[in-house]
């Protein structure tokens, strides 16, 4: 039993690569890649020792015990502490979307998760969906069908693909749509259970998800009400 993260890791795109190959050596290889842009000031950034506010946003989910050794690592040896390195933290899951998802995102057939959050008694959770590019309609319409109001779709690319296939059996492709989808605790599981049921690994979208616990909102009350 153990405890899963969403890590979450922005740099400058410069030095992403560095990033990656670090995570790969720690048998990470499945991450979802997105450009970002930073909005810090100018004189932020030299005081950091930035040379661009161009960033690459790496989203892995890891082990608690991994993300302590690459904790580890990305401070003595990429420096992630000093300036211009970047940052990098971790955010618990509170659900997976079914044994296939877990075991795509982490590569272990034999890790057991624990059943309850590690942030207990939030009102409202993040569910993530990664699918192929192209399918968002089928997965906000099972999404909706299930209770939610909509999402956001960032669109990413996957790394790992061909390792990963060896728990799905099938080819993965490298271009991904992330969407973000914030409802109610109560209701995270039917909408979940809809997009794996309509848009799954089983279907055209080849969607995976999960949640992540969601602290406070803004923003809802007038659709919730």
């Amino acid at each position: 039993m153990g405890s899963l993260y969403m890590m979450t890791t922005i740099v400058d795109r410069k030095i992403a690569p560095k990033y990656t190959e670090l995570y790969q050596e720690n048998d990470l290889h499945v991450a979802f890649l997105s450009l970002g842009y930073g909005t810090v000031s100018n004189d932020i950034m030299d005081y950091l020792g930035l040379e661009s506010n161009e960033k690459a946003v790496a989203f892995s989910v890891v082990k608690e015990s991994t993300w302590i050794s690459v904790k580890k690592q990305l401070e003595k040896k990429l420096q992630i502490d000093a300036p211009g390195g970047g940052i990098a933290f971790t955010i618990p899951l509170s659900s997976i979307g079914g044994k296939k998802t877990l075991q795509f995102l982490i590569e272990s057939e034999d890790y057991q998760k624990e059943e309850e959050s590690t942030l207990k008694n939030t009102v409202h959770d993040l569910i993530i969906v990664i699918a192929e590019q192209g399918h968002t309609d089928l997965i906000m319409d099972a999404a909706r069908g299930a209770g939610a109001y909509g999402g956001t779709v960032i669109h990413a690319k996957g790394t790992g693909m061909e390792a990963a296939e060896k728990f799905m059996g099938v080819s993965i492709a490298a271009e991904k749509e992330l969407v973000f989808i914030v409802t109610k605790s109560d209701e995270k599981n039917k909408i979940m259970q809809a997009i794996m049921t309509e848009a799954g690994l089983d279907s055209k979208a080849k969607a995976i998800c999960f949640s992540l616990p969601v602290t406070d909102t803004a923003g809802l009350r007038l659709l919730e009400d």
